[in-house]
């Protein structure tokens, strides 16, 4: 059955689910009503019994003909009129004396009333033919010589309540099954008009699977839960063009950058391979600045490859797990490797002590990638100062700087300036900073040095609890 259910439409599930809330409710109703009118009439219908009392005429009769059995008394045809039966009942449980269209059977209560054991009591009994009737017992003593006591029994038959508790259940039967029925139909109604913006979001979902258009957009106004789920899609389709359209960018950039090393080095191969066939060698100076040449051309599609690997990894996964490093040990390394390719540059530096949450690999990389910029851009005999104070590393370099309307660009992939693009590089260092910086928390920034000329970088992290200090093992004696 709950298989059957999960099968069936949204909307019919919402319907059905409605008309059955709906009907658990009027039947809850339906039912409490019933119960609560059935109490009333059989309150009522006590009281009305109550109400009857023919112990003078009983009394009188009994004195003047005595108790025997037969037909009702003339003197007692009220109770006909009232449609109710009176009867006598002797504590040895005979009865006589029937005033109404039935007579009753004797109950052990009406003996024990009879034997003044009980004062009065309201039962319901059967008759012989089939009649449920409500009985009211009471004893009554008469006024002859022997003083006998009687208990005597009025009642009244249950149909006077039951019709009217009948025609009140099919009452509440038809207007509960009218209620379903209406309910059913409301909520299938609601349940169209509530999820016409979800199938609109299915035929946007359905189009977008079909054609790939990711610039479908479908309305989003109003502050409800439908409204938060469209802008949601809006943001997640708006989300993915941009990221298809990064990644065709990349794509376009990266066989732009790989064309011309490829291209370099083909020409050179060629050279050497056509020496080689025709015999014709080449000087050895030139032959060697071939070899020179195709190694750096190598040199260079190696590091591209590996920065388009970098960048190629998805934003939420890092290169490998944060762990608390030193941020002014991994500046010294870089250093090292910084005056190694500019000799001919004076390199200071001041770091303080200052640990970070990162990958230390990636972190390393970064400021590298910040250095050789500064040792790329720095004329011959000039200066670097690299200081680390408080969380905030600073590169500042002495070359030709940036023009303010390129700084809003350092960071993109593959973005270099017109000055730039004769000098080695693949223009995607500064992007792997900003990103290896953003994933440790931090913020990178590059701006023009004061006084000029020059290009200062910022590399901004918050710190991390430092480690606790390595304690040497104890020697065994």
């Amino acid at each position: 059955m709950v298989r059957r259910f999960r099968v069936l439409p949204l909307r019919s599930r919402l319907a059905l689910l409605v008309a059955t809330a709906v009907a658990v409710a009027v039947a809850g109703v339906a039912v409490a009503s019933w119960v609560i009118v059935r109490a009333q009439l059989r309150e009522q219908l006590d009281a009305s019994l109550l109400a009857i009392n023919p112990t003078e005429q009983v009394v009188a009769t009994l004195n003047q003909q005595g108790c025997a059995s037969g037909p009702a008394r003339p003197g007692l045809e009220f109770a006909n009129n009232l449609n109710a039966t009176v009867q006598l009942v002797a504590a040895d449980g005979s009865h006589c004396w029937v005033s109404g269209r039935t007579t009753l059977p004797v109950t052990l209560t009406d003996r024990q009333i009879a034997a003044r054991q009980k004062e009065n009591a309201v039962h319901d009994v059967t008759t012989t033919d089939g009649v449920a009737m409500r009985v009211y017992t009471f004893g009554v003593r008469t006024d002859d010589r022997n003083g006998q006591f009687f208990a005597m029994s009025v009642a009244k038959p249950l149909s006077d309540i039951d019709r009217p508790l009948s025609t009140l259940a099919w009452v509440l039967l038809l207007v509960g099954g009218v209620g379903v029925v209406g309910a059913g139909a409301a909520g299938l109604w609601v349940a169209r008009t509530g999820l016409k913006p979800v199938d609109e979001l299915t035929g946007a979902v359905e189009h977008i699977a079909r054609t790939e258009d990711l610039t479908v957009r479908i309305p989003d106004e109003g502050e409800d839960e439908i409204a938060r789920l469209s802008r949601s899609f809006n943001q997640m389709t708006a989300a993915l063009a941009s990221s298809r359209d990064r990644q065709a960018q990349l794509i376009a950039d990266a066989g732009h950058e790989l064309r011309t090393p490829l291209t370099s080095l083909r020409t050179n191969i060629e050279l050497l391979a056509r020496s080689e066939e025709t015999g014709r060698a080449i000087p050895p100076a030139d032959r060697r600045e071939l070899l020179a040449s195709v190694k750096a051309q190598m040199t260079e599609l190696a590091s591209l490859i590996g920065d388009l690997q970098e960048l190629s990894r998805p934003e939420a996964a890092g290169p490998g797990p944060l762990q608390v490093v030193a941020l002014h040990e991994i500046a010294g390394n870089a250093l090292a490797r910084a005056r190694l390719r500019g000799p001919e540059l004076r390199i200071t530096a001041e770091l303080e002590p200052w640990y970070v949450r990162s990958e230390p690999t990636a972190l390393e990389r970064a400021v590298v990638n910040v250095l050789d910029n500064a040792v790329k851009f720095s004329p011959p005999g000039g200066a670097v100062e690299v200081a680390l104070r408080g969380g905030e590393l600073t590169v500042r370099d002495h070359g030709p700087g940036i023009a303010e309307e390129d700084l809003p660009h350092v960071f993109d992939r593959f973005w270099r300036s017109p000055s730039a693009r004769s000098l080695p590089g693949s223009g995607l260092g500064l992007s792997i900073v900003a990103r290896t910086v953003g994933r440790a928390g931090g913020t990178a920034e590059l701006r023009p040095a004061e006084p000029g000329p020059g290009t200062v970088a910022v590399l901004k992290l918050p710190g991390a609890p430092t480690p606790p200090p390595e304690v040497p093992e104890a020697k065994g004696a």
